[in-house]
């Protein structure tokens, strides 16, 4: 092993440790985790001065680019591996209305949010702003975490309704797929990859998105085929096994066009209803797999993310935030009518919908990219992201205090 590399190993070992012990401190002190996971990164140096020529880079932007998508399929995976359809089925729809009409509709007005801006007479929003970036930035930002909610919500968890939990989870698992499609859309056409008409724009991201799921579909069935009927004392190859099938399905679904991402998600879902396999022991194989995913995302975040980049980007990302809860409250009390839920729940609903893995993703994917404007990217997420988690996170618990939900479970 060479010097570089056991120095590299060294050094990310010590902050993926560094990562778990704040993430342990933050769920004592009821803070967001990847909160301060994020802060670690953004104040660790993306050098290493004691390597030969003045030090490379820790972590240049490819290297995090495709830690985050593999990151991000790990995490949208054990969503769908937790995702139990006859606990979900009362707030189904509800919750896909919220997921697919939401996100779109948020996506959309963000967009037209950010041309209006962009033509505002103030110095400060004097940019130019083509409609692929405004649709990315509305993309980035659309859909939301549960991980980050139900972290926060852990104190609650046995005195908020359940109705509203399975709600709120659901929601989120269903939205990333969505985020991920507009915004591969968006480089697409930044990129001149889709220059035809807007049928042939739509046609592509319909065939990504069905050849997604499709084989989603088949290689959890695949998965469950294998894994059916395995004793207890082949009970350690089943992690291996269905981490095999996901590696094996997101790679061939990525070379013959389809969404990986997408592919991911319906695998897990698939593979967490049948009724004939180890689910206990998945979820708690895969639970260990997401969650150092996710710090890994977030450390790669902020080491390749300077806090002065942040600070230049704070009046779009405030801006963009605040404009982030109108529409998520808009959204909340259009869709969820006749919903059985009342006004104190759509408002906790709203004000639960909380950034996190995918945008981070997102940012990074577009600033590996040769777009101009995607080293823009990870700074404005950034921003949005710490934002939600510093001041939703902290209201979160006493905000349901305050408007009666607890107690109703």
């Amino acid at each position: 092993m060479s010097p570089t590399l056991s120095l590299f190993l060294a050094v990310f070992g010590a902050l993926l440790l560094a990562a778990v012990l704040l993430d342990d401190i933050a769920a004592r002190i009821r803070v967001p985790g990847i909160l301060l996971v994020l802060v670690l990164g953004l104040l660790t140096e993306n050098r290493l001065d004691a390597l030969p020529e003045q030090g490379p880079p820790l972590l240049s932007l490819n290297h995090a680019d495709q830690i985050a998508q593999v990151a991000l399929v790990l995490v949208l995976f054990f969503g769908g591996l937790t995702t139990n359809w006859r606990e979900l089925r009362p707030v189904l729809r509800p919750a896909l209305r919220l997921a697919t009409l939401g996100s779109v509709f948020t996506a959309l007005l963000l967009t037209l949010l950010v041309l209006s801006l962009s033509r505002a007479p103030l110095p400060e929003f004097a940019i130019s702003v083509s409609l692929p970036l405004a649709l990315f930035v509305g993309a980035m930002v659309c859909s939301t975490d549960a991980s980050a909610v139900i972290a926060l919500l852990r104190p609650l968890r046995g005195h908020l309704p359940r109705r509203l939990i399975d709600l709120i989870e659901t929601e989120s698992a269903f939205n990333d797929p969505v985020a991920v499609v507009l915004a591969g859309l968006a480089l697409a056409m930044a990129s001149g990859q889709a220059s035809g008409s807007p049928a042939d724009l739509m046609a592509v991201v319909i065939r990504e998105f069905l050849l997604g799921a499709l084989m989603g579909f088949l290689g959890g069935s695949l998965a469950r085929q294998l894994l059916a009927g395995r004793s207890s004392a082949s009970a350690p190859l089943l992690p291996v096994l269905s981490l095999a099938v996901l590696l094996l399905l997101v790679g061939g679904t990525q070379l013959l066009g389809g969404s990986a991402l997408l592919a991911a998600y319906i695998s897990g879902l698939v593979l967490g209803n049948a009724g004939n396999c180890d689910r206990p022991l998945l979820v708690e194989a895969h639970a260990g797999f997401a969650k150092m995913a996710e710090l890994m995302l977030f450390l790669c975040m902020g080491l390749v993310v300077q806090p002065e980049d942040v600070v230049r980007e704070v009046v779009w990302a405030v801006l963009l935030f605040a404009a982030m809860l109108l529409v998520r409250w808009l959204t909340v009390q259009l869709l969820l009518v006749n919903s059985g839920f009342d006004p104190s729940a759509k408002l906790f609903v709203a004000c639960s919908g909380l950034r996190g893995a995918v945008p981070i993703a997102l940012a990074i994917q577009a600033a590996a990219s040769p777009i101009p404007w995607g080293r823009q990217m990870p700074p404005l997420a950034l921003g949005v992201v710490l934002l939600g988690l510093g001041l939703q996170g902290f209201a979160l618990v006493p905000l349901a205090r305050r408007l009666g939900l607890t107690g109703r479970a």
